[in-house]
């Protein structure tokens, strides 16, 4: 039965069937080897909005709004203008190796496909509508048959192309689409797969420092929410066995949640190659929240995804089990004040430390 539009979205959240523990099954996610680092670039969930206001820290040349929706938790960010971009407005130093991943929700009405762009600005403009803004830059066409990619560099007529039809986006449902840019390659991942793989997508020497939304008309402009930016794939084994200490960004769990969601494979994948590389090796799974809700659920919280992670470990990756402990901290070992949505993201972490 289709799902209608109405005050509030009503959407549908894609599973793998099979299940460990009542848990989706990290392996049924073999594919997605992405391993966020341990820096978070830039966050937002829009939650210092206010429903129906336009977002502090973006500008447009169209409308726009906060909104809720009823099966999804959070607020969203409604593109709804017609031909309309919409900028972050501050500029941002993305390293060359890095991921962003967000959630976001085409009405039924989606056709064309949305354009994310990263780009290469010198001189800073809050605002721009150019179909290829700064010097250098990517597009990556959201649409609803297909996955596009295109390198430009204003200075060159050349294009680096890419395409791809697999696991495109579902119209009113939530997707949780996953960027990994390193260097000149570009890697899509959603609905368990990898979506596209370009080696060479990115014109040489660029570097990011500005995205973008924009959408060809009214019927191309999503519901968008839960932007992360981090870096990408520390080096594991050093933060393990020379610092003695990774914190991760990488472990994924639904909010208020201890089932620890698929999109962790790579992470966990990592850490077990480093515990069976170095069969000496102890190590303490921490889980930290951040400051939203009751201090006792949080801590209860916090040592059970704790735990479950110890879990798939043990079960999934046969490390032993004497050789990990697990503990959860809650809300009361913060990294930086919760003063933000970027800062409490910060702080909802997992910590792996040599014992």
């Amino acid at each position: 039965m289709k799902i209608k539009f109405q005050n509030m979205l009503m959407i549908g959240i894609f599973f793998v069937s099979a299940s460990i523990f009542g848990q989706t099954k990290l392996v049924s996610y073999s594919v997605y080897d992405f391993v966020p680092g341990d820096q978070i670039l830039y966050y937002e969930d829009f939650s210092q909005d206010n429903i129906g206001d336009f977002p502090a820290l973006w500008a447009s040349n169209s409308s726009g709004e906060v909104k809720t929706v009823n099966i999804a938790e959070g607020k969203w960010f409604h593109m709804d203008g017609e031909d309309a971009t919409y900028c972050y407005t501050k500029a941002l130093e993305f390293p060359s190796n890095f991921i962003m991943e967000f959630d976001l929700i085409p009405d039924a009405e989606y056709s064309s496909g949305t354009i994310l762009t990263f780009y290469q600005e010198e001189e800073f403009n809050e605002f721009t509508d150019d179909i290829y803004p700064g010097q250098k830059g990517l597009h990556i066409v959201i649409g609803s048959e297909s996955w596009e990619t295109k390198g430009y560099d204003t200075d060159q007529d050349d294009w680096l192309e890419g395409q791809s039809s697999k696991a495109v986006v579902e119209k009113e449902e939530v997707n949780h689409i996953i960027i990994w840019v390193q260097n000149r390659r570009v890697r899509i991942y959603h609905k368990g797969m990898k979506a596209l793989d370009m080696a060479t997508n990115i014109h040489s020497g660029t570097k990011f420092n500005r995205f973008r939304f924009t959408g060809w008309d009214r019927a191309s402009l999503p519901y968008i929410s839960n932007i992360k930016i981090t870096t990408a794939s520390p080096d594991t084994r050093s933060k393990l066995i020379t610092e003695g200490k990774l914190v991760t960004y990488g472990i994924y769990f639904d909010s208020g949640k201890d089932i620890v969601k698929p999109e962790s494979y790579g992470t966990i994948k990592e850490i077990a190659s480093v515990l069976k590389e170095n069969t000496d090796l102890r190590i303490k799974i921490t889980g930290h929240t951040d400051s939203d809700g009751d201090d006792a659920m949080n801590l209860d919280l916090s040592k059970r995804r704790a735990n479950n992670v110890k879990q798939f470990l043990v079960k999934e990756f046969q490390i032993q089990t004497d050789r990990i402990e697990s503990d959860g901290k809650g809300e009361n070992e913060p990294i930086i004040a919760n003063s933000s949505p970027e800062n409490k993201a910060k702080n909802r972490r997992v910590e792996f430390i040599k014992l």
